[in-house]
């Protein structure tokens, strides 16, 4: 279950990409957070909007979309913006992320 932090992306992102798919993925739990963090996230975002725009515009856009949300808090946004072509040629897989190496948890 999604946090108010969480839903206020979801519903900020369903807003303004109308996607064809999307999902926003706590992964607070992976790093050095206190318990319930809403710090760190995931977005995949599957929009026909994205035809014809290199990677860095479509970064852009999600990030200007959730500037409230990364000023006030969240820490981390992974992002995963693909058309339905690109989406539908990957099988509908979500990348995995890679382990944190920040805080406690990197090797000094």
């Amino acid at each position: 279950m999604s946090g108010p932090i969480g839903a206020a992306i979801e519903r900020k992102l369903g807003d303004r990409f109308a996607p064809a798919h999307l999902e926003v993925i706590n992964q607070s739990h992976m790093h050095s957070v206190p318990k319930n963090s809403e710090t760190h996230f995931k977005v995949v975002v599957v929009s026909d909007q994205f035809a014809g725009q290199g990677l860095v515009h479509r970064h852009r856009a999600i990030n200007q979309t959730l500037a409230d949300e990364l000023a006030a808090g969240v820490h981390a946004l992974s992002i995963e913006a693909l058309t339905p072509a690109q989406w539908e040629a990957r099988g509908g897989a979500i990348r995995p992320s890679p382990p944190c190496l920040g805080g406690s948890k990197a090797d000094r």
